[in-house]
């Protein structure tokens, strides 16, 4: 028998994957100062550790195991937001794209949240 999946579980992948993909090609366009490359450093891993949270998530063995990964997915989103702020930008269109990416990250630990609420 075929699982039936749920289309909307795949969109928030895909979400998180192009999240992780727009901070990627962000950083590569900073400034190369030693504060960027090393909060660089940081807020790549965040960002990714998103999507990968959440794809372990829509594995999980229990109830528990996905309320525990879906915790970790808005800890990481709100850990990706502060690391972004914290970057160093020094134009106007930079900081344009930061702040997209910071609101973006913003809705990330809003929805995980109300996923949270809903499945607890």
């Amino acid at each position: 028998m075929t699982k039936i999946q749920n289309p909307k579980q795949f969109d928030l992948e895909d979400r998180t994957a192009e999240f992780a993909g727009n901070v990627r090609s962000f950083i590569k366009k900073l400034p190369k100062t030693l504060i960027n490359f090393e909060d660089g450093k940081q807020v790549v891993r965040s960002s990714g550790s998103v999507g990968a949270n959440y794809i372990e998530a829509n594995e999980s063995l229990s109830k528990k195991d996905f309320v525990l990964r879906i915790k970790i997915c808005r800890k990481e989103a709100k850990e990706t937001r502060y690391w972004l702020k914290l970057i160093e930008v020094y134009d106007k269109v930079m900081e344009q794209e930061r702040q997209s990416l910071i609101q973006e990250a913003k809705e990330l630990m809003m929805i995980f949240g109300s996923i949270v609420r809903k499945t607890e």
